[in-house]
């Protein structure tokens, strides 16, 4: 790619339309060489240093760019000399893994929350993420720093239309603050986990269309609720315990 599409990539669209996105810093980099061991469609991936940067090894191509250059690519105020341009896979496939746990993120919008939760489902294992559509991008640069390369070990789907769940999973549960609890044994019984948008938590329109039985994490309530990614990861270790 030019260096002058390189700097588009901070754009969805154009990432959509060249099929890369941008990841920076050094735990990330490091984390991207890891995953192309056991991931051969990450090794069409291109790694950029700054000329002032210390000399690495890598199974990737490594290209020299100007200190200038590498602050045009990179979105955080200090800038650790190194980036990589990796490939847009396509989403998993909708056929799950035995033993998979599905957790299925209504029109999440905080590009922290979605990088928190998927780095707790990559710690765990064994899980799968829907995205349903009009969620924040996969690519943003904000959810892959804080998912720290979990994107690279949990399938995910995007654009996942919440009505079609009924057509794939026969059992599915929510959140709700008058639900079961989650240390109930049945919580661990279902095959698709809903948790609602941050500020909206899931519309009446959805609960009405979609079959789901409540649950809730118990609590002194002492504030209105949970912030998303904890619920979320509060849920993965129980499902996990």
């Amino acid at each position: 790619m030019k260096f002058d599409e390189l700097k588009k990539l901070h754009q969805k669209k154009y990432r959509e339309q060249f099929g890369h996105y941008l990841i920076e810093g050094e735990h990330l980099v490091l984390e991207l060489m890891k995953a192309t061991e056991i991931r051969e469609d990450l090794r069409g991936s291109t790694i950029y240093v700054s000329e002032d940067h210390t000399p690495i090894e890598s199974p990737l191509p490594i290209k020299v760019i100007s200190s200038k250059q590498m602050t045009e690519l990179t979105e955080t105020d200090s800038p650790q000399g190194i980036v990589a341009v990796v490939p847009i896979l396509p989403t998993a496939s909708v056929s799950s893994r035995s033993g998979e746990t599905v957790i299925c993120l209504y029109e999440i919008q905080d590009p922290g929350n979605l990088g928190t939760i998927l780095r707790s489902l990559a710690w765990f294992g064994g899980f799968r993420c829907l995205l349903t559509s009009n969620s924040v991008d996969l690519y943003n640069g904000k959810v892959l720093r804080a998912s720290l390369g979990a994107h690279w070990h949990v399938p995910i789907e995007t654009d996942v239309d919440v009505t079609s769940l009924p057509t794939r999973f026969a059992k599915i549960a929510r959140l709700d603050m008058q639900g079961k609890s989650t240390r109930d044994e049945s919580f661990g019984s279902f095959d698709c986990y809903l948790f609602g948008n941050e500020a909206r938590g899931l519309p009446r329109s959805v609960i009405e269309s979609v079959p789901t039985t409540p649950f809730t994490i118990t609590g002194r309530r002492s504030i209105e609720s949970l912030n998303l990614a904890s619920a979320v990861n509060m849920c993965a270790y129980e499902l996990r315990r």
